[in-house]
């Protein structure tokens, strides 16, 4: 449904948390075998954990990703009316 208030140029966020979840699982990965390396496995298995979250964020991310853009209704859709007596 449109509102009329939508930007113009909207993009998708997509590709920001795609370029963070690498940012993530870089540091992730260095903090998971830099704790592993100085005796600390708890702070490890946190890491550890950290990474598993990020990694999966970045499938979801890379799934939407795969599947490519959706409809988006162009100039010639009004905007969206919404019923009458519904109360904002």
């Amino acid at each position: 449904m449109r509102t009329g208030s939508e930007p113009m140029t909207a993009r998708s966020p997509l590709r920001a948390r795609l370029w963070l979840s690498v940012w993530g699982l870089v540091w992730a990965t260095f903090g998971t075998v830099v704790f592993a390396l100085v005796g600390r496995p708890g702070w490890a298995v946190a890491c550890g954990v950290l990474w598993l979250v990020v990694a999966v964020s970045m499938a979801v991310v890379l799934r939407r990703m795969h599947q490519g853009s959706h409809w988006q209704p162009g100039r010639e859709v009004p905007p969206y009316v919404p019923p009458e007596g519904r109360r904002r």
